[in-house]
């Protein structure tokens, strides 16, 4: 029921039922925004708000030989409370996700129009306001319908769209971000009511979800082709419901359509002449089998058709061409359906030839060739670190992607020259559903921490490029050791309809050619392993096609996937070793606290270890350290590195270590063992056998040197002795004391000790590690002295008094 504000606003709601998970409302206005369009549509769900304009050109385009539709959808990063990351902070060209959408739009919306139209119509998407929970691309698609529906254009609407998603068993429309968590299957259905109230379906895109393995595996369904099909049953009330909300707004806000000039490609006087011309030639050329040899064929008919019927038709030249196009669709056409015989002499549900090989590059992580008759893709896998997954500054919730999909389609594919460049929204439109085919098996970023760029080239083109990259993508992946839980293949289906002895008569064929494509009703592309169905797109130029033919066709599909897999097996059947040009990732967990230590002030420690080891280390906010490098003793250097800092092994008495000399005091120098792990040489242990009175005539920050463990004492500070190389001499303490000398005795018998002047024992004072600082460079608070102050493990209270003796000490050198 429409709703009328004061402001002359007015309203229709559509009501979705989901039973157990609750309702959704999609509510459609009119008359508030963009009055200046031909036709001005808003559609809300949740807090997800989407504006259409439709606008329409005054004058046609005759020299257009196609229907000049385009689709803009504007994505404003405003909607969701963000300012645009770019160096201008304003939107620039569209993102993927908003190129994506917009052929979601276009391919329902295409073939709703009447044939022949030939003025400019544009249909303009503003994307107003993000709620997180509710993705805007189906509401798009709605509110593209209605603007388009409002604006008196020849327009067979409207289109009601849905997404499904299959949560615990049942399909629910609109699902929330959080149900599609939960999904295995999630689905895009456009279709249209029929005259008998049943739906069409126009358009679908779908895949199975990124944990949809994971699930199955914990008991949900697998996304078999029997489900998916009754997800497009389930999503009939849902679309009715839609076109109905559409309808009652149309009915009072739409404007009366406006007669626009219709062209006919060609009047029928010229089709008969054509057909008299050359009518049995060109039935005789679509019986050769090669795509090159054919179309040489139709080329030369082309010739003679315009020298036997060129003076006839002056100036009507692209009416010709356009007869001889028809012609030829209409013999392909009828020789399907009465004979069940394709151009290429296959039947309905044959393969052309399949060949698969893999690791056809030098040097390159993984590749793959896969050929389907005249179609030949090229697959090439690159891994990286996980910093070189891309990152996505959209409206997506999405804010990294670790796997990248890219599909080029070069014009030499096809025998022709063309532009060559950035990919069009055809190419982007492949590489995502290729992508999305693909995403179900690859292993999580757990069990394989890489980034993963796929490329697929088509190198030839007759017919499902998209699908052959499926193919050649799977082998390529596993070429370059990538675990995929199972392979994935994909076939292309196609359909042609007519009238036969008074029935509509569906003919659906297996891997369609390009030829099939053009001159056929119906592209269905089905991508899967052995067991489920991972993709799917539907593109038609009916008006819609019955749901029980798409079911059928689905299970056809199945028949040609396990043909397709059993000869990718034969070419590589389970992961291969990865490629010695591809890093070795390895993973470190440490503590999230530690995180600060191993990075080091302004990056410090972590492009220390980076630049002395070669590997390339990553670090999330979790604590997972991710370090890869291209051989092994690289990698192993950097994770002991990382693990000496984070996860330290404490070192033990009478370790040694080729230290680092990295500061000098006046009482010895400081040794770094490890990394944030430091000891104190003592001055008396510097010189090899000789006194020593500054330490920086010996030792100087950066210098190597070997040194051992003596001590370590209760607060973890580590005392060092210098290792001594074969033939060097004993420090002049260590032969003072008598080497093996047993430990002193009393000394009641013999009497005060001889020590000479005072200013002697206070420069041997000023050399013991009890003094000022301690190993970490502090003051130490023990206050202790061994007799001379040269074993840092001596006993406390030595023979002068260590109360008196420690505080003297202490003063003495703060104050020099």
């Amino acid at each position: 029921m429409t709703e009328q504000s004061s402001l002359g606003i007015q309203h229709s709601r559509a009501v979705i039922d989901n039973g157990t998970f609750g309702t959704r409302d999609l509510v459609f206005s009119v008359g508030r925004l963009a009055r200046q369009a031909a036709g001005s549509a808003i559609a809300q769900m949740g807090d997800t708000v989407v504006l259409s304009a439709t606008t329409a050109g005054k004058h046609p385009k005759e020299q257009l030989d196609f229907f000049p539709l385009t689709v803009d959808v504007e994505e404003r990063m405003y909607a969701a409370g963000r300012i645009p990351g770019s160096f201008f902070r304003r939107e620039g060209r569209p993102s993927e996700d908003a190129i994506l959408t917009c052929r979601l739009i276009d391919r329902p919306l295409r073939p709703s129009f009447v044939k022949g139209l030939r003025n400019e119509v544009q249909v303009v998407l503003n994307i107003l306001a993000l709620d997180p929970q509710h993705l805007y691309d189906v509401v798009a698609i709605n509110a593209a319908s209605l603007s388009t529906k409002l604006a008196g254009l020849p327009f067979s609407g409207p289109i009601g769209a849905t997404r499904m998603a299959y949560v615990d068993g049942q399909w629910i429309a609109f699902p929330t971000h959080e149900e599609l968590e939960r999904a295995t299957f999630d689905m895009v259905i456009a279709g249209r009511v029929l005259a008998d109230g049943d739906v069409a379906i126009m358009m679908v895109e779908a895949e199975a979800t990124p944990h949809a393995v994971t699930l199955v595996a914990g008991g949900a369904s697998a996304p078999t082709e029997e489900i998916v099909a009754s997800g497009l049953e389930a999503a009939k009330p849902t679309i009715r419901e839609l076109c109905r909300a559409q309808d009652e707004l149309a009915a009072v806000a739409a404007k009366p359509v406006v007669e626009f000039p219709v062209f006919l490609d060609y009047e029928a006087d010229v089709l008969d002449a054509v057909v008299e011309a050359v009518g049995t030639e060109v039935a005789e050329a679509l019986r050769i089998v090669g795509k090159s040899d054919r179309e040489d064929a139709l080329d030369r008919i082309k010739d003679v058709l315009a020298e036997r019927i060129g003076p006839q038709f002056p100036d009507r030249e692209r009416e010709i061409i356009a007869a001889l196009r028809a012609v030829t669709k209409r013999e392909m056409r009828t020789r399907t359906l009465r004979e069940s015989a394709r151009i290429d002499g296959r039947g309905p549900r044959d393969i052309r030839p399949l060949t698969a090989e893999v690791q056809v590059l030098p040097r390159v992580h993984g590749s793959a060739l896969f050929e389907r008759g005249e179609t030949q893709i090229l697959g090439v896998t690159t891994l990286n670190m996980l910093r070189m997954e891309q990152s996505l500054d959209t409206l997506s919730p999405q804010k990294s992607k670790r796997y990248m999909h890219n599909y080029n389609f070069p014009p030499f594919s096809v025998g022709e020259t063309g532009r060559v460049g950035a990919p069009k929204r055809r190419e982007i439109g492949h590489g995502a559903l290729a992508e999305r085919a693909l995403i179900p098996v690859l292993p999580t970023r757990e069990d394989f921490p890489y980034a993963i760029r796929q490329v697929s080239e088509a190198l030839g083109s007759n017919g499902s490029t998209s699908m052959g990259s499926v193919c050649a993508s799977t082998m390529a992946l596993l070429s370059a050791g990538v675990p995929l839980s199972a392979p994935v293949a994909g076939i292309a289906m196609g359909l042609i309809s007519d009238e036969v002895d008074g029935q509509t008569r569906y003919v659906t064929l297996t891997d369609i050619l390009g030829a099939e494509d053009a001159y056929g009703d119906m592209d269905f592309k089905v991508a899967g392993t052995r067991e489920f169905v991972t993709a799917l797109q539907l593109d038609t130029k009916l008006n819609g096609i019955p749901s029980d033919v798409l079911a059928s066709a689905l299970l056809q599909a199945n028949e040609a996937r396990q043909t397709i897999l059993d000869v990718m097996a034969e070419a590589i059947g389970s992961p291969a070793g990865m490629s010695q040009y591809a890093p070795r990732v390895t993973t470190v967990k440490i503590p999230v606290d530690k995180i600060g230590m191993v990075i080091g002030p302004k990056g410090q420690t972590i492009n220390a270890i980076q630049d002395e080891t070669g590997a390339e280390i990553t670090i999330e906010d979790d604590g997972t350290i991710y370090v890869g490098a291209t051989d092994g003793p690289s990698a192993e250097a950097a994770v002991e590195r990382i693990n000496a800092i984070a996860n330290p092994t404490l070192p033990k008495v009478g370790d040694r270590f080729l230290g680092t000399v990295v500061k000098t005091a006046a009482f010895g120098a400081f040794i770094s063992l490890l990394p944030g792990r430091d000891g104190l040489l003592h001055i008396s242990k510097v010189g090899s056998g000789k006194r020593v009175e500054r330490v920086e005539d010996f030792l100087n920050v950066g210098d190597k040197v070997e040194v051992q463990i003596a001590d370590i004492d209760q607060r973890g500070k580590i005392y060092l002795d210098k290792v001594r190389a074969e033939g060097e001499a004993e420090p002049a303490e260590a032969r003072a004391s008598g080497g093996n000398r047993p430990a002193s005795r009393d000394r009641g018998d013999r009497g005060p000790r001889d020590r000479g002047p005072s200013r002697d024992r206070d420069r041997d004072r000023d050399r013991s590690p009890r003094g000022d600082r301690d190993p970490a460079g502090g003051r130490s608070d023990d206050k202790s002295g061994g007799e001379t102050g040269g074993e840092p493990g001596g006993e406390p209270g030595g023979e002068t008094g260590g109360d008196g003796n420690g505080e003297y000490r202490r003063r003495r050198h703060r104050h020099s």
